[in-house]
């Protein structure tokens, strides 16, 4: 229920704010906060005309030409970087689907957020792969067979059973070997004959091994358990955010990856959209530069404005532009005339652009209204 004071700016303020009002001003004072607030907003609001694609290109562009080509290491952890600065803007606006360094932070539900058991269940979503837990490999040419040596110690602190482990390796290697266990050995015997090719797949079957997949979630190669402000939490490194969602002890309502088509998979647009927003300002804040949230909502909502995530590049947004010479301004100029041509494409000079290209006035701001007056003429 709003307050009194409040009801009549309820289709004119968004009930966020009004809601901010209501909890945190006196009534007292409520009226004069209000139309305050009122004033305020209405001076914020951009006026009708306005230039907001250059201007929000503008206000990235001018700063960002100001970043250092960064990649921030995390110490203690040789192998777990995140790429920061310029290449990940232009990675984040590009819309590209495999990015350079993804990378998970997973909350935990009470009382694995306070630091119980933290290194197991960090090293629970850690990807176990069996290379991890071999201590010796032994090739055997005359029978074609890989005798796999297994670490125990590293077996009992991971918390997997020799039988548990034979069955993962027989998933995994099915079709090209029959595997037994013995006395803390695991062999693997090739089902190939000829020698000629045998002794090259030998050599195959023990690479491939390696990487054949024990427990955990797929894709995290490092995890890295860190407190911060009261809590623990888990970093990654590599990002697998459906399968994180589905262990019991993960806050599904905070855990976040940086890979942005993942986060549209699993939670929808509106969740990338965001991503987008929050992604692009954590490198801008980061860098220690002053950028406007409006502007990056504005890339975010082109980006994601289809229902589906598209980069700022000629295969994306500027590939659905209605214009011609918008697309022929951009990247390939030739290749969009010529198909424009052929299709018989017409050309409204809606946009910035292509009045620019043409030498005409831009439509926008006082460019956007068109004036028609009568001009009268007195009789001699």
């Amino acid at each position: 229920m709003v307050h009194s004071e409040l009801k009549e700016y309820e289709d004119k303020l968004p009930p966020k704010i009004l809601q901010e009002i209501e909890e945190k001003c006196p009534s007292s004072k409520m009226k004069k906060v209000v139309q305050k607030v009122y004033e305020e907003f209405l001076s914020a609001q951009i006026d009708a005309g306005e230039a907001v694609g250059l201007v929000g290109a503008e206000s990235i562009g001018e700063p960002g030409t100001q970043m250092t080509l960064n990649t921030f290491h995390y110490a203690g952890v040789a192998e777990m970087n995140v790429t920061m600065g310029l290449p990940r803007i232009i990675e984040i606006l590009d819309g590209r689907k495999s990015i350079t360094t993804p990378q998970m932070e997973i909350f935990l539900k009470a009382p694995y957020n306070k630091g119980k058991d933290i290194r197991e269940i960090a090293l629970q979503v850690k990807e176990t792969k069996l290379g991890e837990l071999v201590a010796e490999y032994g090739l055997n040419i005359v029978d074609l067979k890989i005798e796999l040596k297994l670490n125990m110690e590293k077996l009992n602190a991971l918390d997997v059973t020799p039988a548990y482990l034979v069955k993962a390796v027989e998933k995994g290697l099915a079709s090209e070997a029959n595997v037994k266990f013995e006395g803390g050995v695991i062999s693997l015997k090739l089902k190939c004959k000829d020698d000629e090719r045998g002794l090259n797949a030998l050599y195959r079957l023990k690479e491939k091994s390696k990487e054949v997949y024990v427990r955990g979630v797929k894709g995290v190669t490092q995890i890295l358990p860190v407190k911060r402000k009261e809590e623990f939490l888990i970093i990654t490194a590599g990002s697998n955010l459906k399968k994180v969602f589905e262990l019991d002890f993960v806050d599904t309502d905070r855990t976040t990856t940086n890979d942005i088509y993942e986060i549209a998979e699993a939670l929808g647009i509106e969740a990338a959209r965001q991503a987008i927003m929050d992604e692009v300002f954590k490198v801008i804040e980061t860098q220690g530069l002053n950028v406007d949230i409006r502007h990056i909502m504005l890339v975010a909502d082109t980006m994601t404005v289809s229902g589906e995530i598209k980069g700022i590049t000629r295969y994306g947004v500027v590939s659905e532009k209605a214009s011609v010479l918008a697309r022929a301004s951009f990247e390939t100029p030739i290749k969009h005339i010529i198909n424009a041509a052929l299709k018989g494409e017409v050309d409204q000079l809606n946009s910035v652009v292509e009045n620019v290209m043409l030498n005409q006035p831009v439509p926008v701001g006082t460019g956007l209204p068109g004036l028609i007056t009568k001009i009268v003429r007195k009789e001699k």
